[in-house]
């Protein structure tokens, strides 16, 4: 078949009736597998009655988020303005205003910049050397519960271990915050990020991320500020130090970064704690392994990762037309990746509604992939490996309440607002 051919048999977004896709359809929320696998057969690349583009295939979720040539983030001001109308002053807005600034959702060069600094800051030694730091923090956790016979997960553990580890890794020993300190991060950086989601925010939610975008703006500023004045050997004195020749990073690059950071470690990481025990509480088989054969958590997180995966999609946008599967999409127009949608299709994953701690073969896309792979994959892996290690140890009658769980508000981060457990 000529290519003019080819081309021509390729569906556009003029043709067919689109689909639709509510992302806050509390249903999709609550269990978004089964429309994904319904869209997955019935129209792996599908245009939606929102405007936008849905791939679901891992293949097709795999290619548009690795080609760097012909999908990319595109113009940020335009993108938003999608959702809220063409006179919405997007960068007036802190919240929207620091996103444009995270390099995740930049393009090269500015992209490429800033992540070669980054990366510079966060290496892979760093991450290894932080392992007994992880540990002691972790058993730290475990040790001010166990006695109780009872925590609730999420908030006495999940979200303090990755806050605790990266304020660690900044140079911020948790003997001295301030009191209520850590839970107002916490907050600050669940309340921040709902500038992330596929929708208008309403005016109060809009002002809230504004507002915690401000406060983690001043703190940072403050922690940047004293490692300025005394150096260590902390990540934010890598960030200030990282240099490419006359390229160095600003001091609101650094703020940028390091909220980044520290929010991409917090909503990813913690909902891969929480969102993995609930899997384990409905699998008790596999939690009987992990307990049996502590070596196995490096595996049990990747197949979390797969199978509940923290972050659901990523959006791009199309810079020139480009086929994918049936389908063309056109320069300009705009493709959610359906990360999670690509970690259960069968034709990679066998039996992928399946949770199976010791499944081997292909990767999931949940870190994403090209120039865009998450720059704290390693990190987080640390962290869940130590995290299922510690827990499989000390707590190996451990149970969850998995009967009616309570998932977040939101579709592009998932992650459960409780969890209790017993042991």
């Amino acid at each position: 078949m000529t290519e003019a051919l080819a081309t021509s048999a390729l569906r556009d977004s003029s043709s067919g009736t689109p689909v639709n896709f509510d992302a806050t359809d509390p249903t999709i929320l609550a269990d978004p597998y089964p429309a994904f696998a319904a869209l997955r057969a019935r129209e792996p690349v599908a245009f939606t009655d929102g405007g936008f583009w849905i791939v679901t295939r891992h293949e097709d979720v795999r290619g548009v988020i690795i080609d760097k040539r012909n999908f990319g983030q595109g113009d940020f001001v335009r993108n938003i303005q999608l959702h809220y109308g063409p006179e919405f002053d997007v960068l007036a807005q802190p919240g929207y205003r620091w996103l444009s600034e995270v390099f995740v959702y930049q393009d090269p060069p500015q992209h490429t910049r800033i992540r070669g600094l980054v990366t510079q800051a966060l290496t892979a030694r760093r991450v290894r050397a932080m392992r007994p730091d992880v540990e002691a923090i972790t058993h730290r956790l475990l040790d001010r519960v166990i006695d109780d016979r009872q925590m609730e997960f999420i908030h006495d553990f999940a979200y303090q271990l990755p806050t605790l580890v990266m304020c660690d890794m900044l140079g911020i020993r948790e003997d001295e915050m301030a009191p209520g300190l850590l839970e107002q991060l916490n907050q600050a950086i669940a309340d921040s990020f709902l500038v992330f989601e596929m929708r208008a925010l309403p005016a109060a939610e809009l002002a809230l991320a504004n507002r915690q975008i401000e406060f983690l703006e001043s703190f940072f500023g403050e922690v940047l500020e004293a490692r300025r004045r005394r150096p260590g050997d902390d990540l934010a004195t890598g960030l200030l130090q990282a240099r490419d020749g006359d390229s160095q990073l600003t001091e609101r690059e650094i703020i940028t970064v390091a909220i980044g950071l520290f929010g991409a470690g917090f909503e990813t990481t913690a909902h891969m704690l929480g969102n993995g025990l609930l899997a384990f509480a409905r699998n008790p088989a596999e939690w009987s392994k992990l307990v049996a054969n502590r070596e196995l958590a490096p595996s049990a997180v990747e197949e979390i990762l797969r199978y509940e995966s923290s972050l659901i999609a990523t959006y791009r946008t199309a810079f020139h037309d480009t086929p994918v599967g049936n389908r063309l999409i056109r320069g300009g127009e705009r493709v959610l990746a359906l990360l999670a949608a690509g970690n259960r299709d069968p034709d990679v994953f066998p039996e992928p509604d399946r949770f199976h701690i010791e499944r081997e073969g292909a990767r999931h896309l949940t870190f994403g992939g090209g120039i865009h792979y998450c720059v704290g994959a390693e990190l987080a892996r640390l962290e869940g490996d130590v995290a299922f290690r510690a827990l499989a140890e000390r707590l190996p009658r451990l149970e969850a309440d998995s009967s009616d769980p309570a998932w977040r508000p939101g579709f592009l981060f998932r992650g459960l607002e409780r969890l209790p457990v017993v042991w």
